[in-house]
């Protein structure tokens, strides 16, 4: 059975469209980054700074570590864009 497509184009308020997008990724933005988890009480942020520092063997009986090292593991390494 062949499928059938529709190129039928629906009008749309571009103010209303615009208005309900941003809305959605504003909300998808909260609850995904914003907000701290119930669990734990960390930030996805927050959580791999610490799972990398912990990687870095970063603890207090070993000597500090500046924190551009920590920073930078964690951009190169667990960044969510790449």
């Amino acid at each position: 059975m062949p499928i059938s497509y529709s190129y039928e184009t629906l009008p749309v308020a571009l103010e209303s469209e615009m208005r309900q997008c941003y809305l959605d990724y504003a909300m998808s933005v909260i609850v995904g980054r914003a907000l701290p988890d119930v669990r734990d009480g960390f930030k996805p942020v927050h959580r791999r700074v610490l799972f990398s520092m912990h990687e870095l063997g970063n603890d207090f009986s070993r000597p500090t570590k500046k924190c551009a090292r920590v920073v930078g593991d964690v951009i190169g390494k667990y960044h969510p864009h790449g």
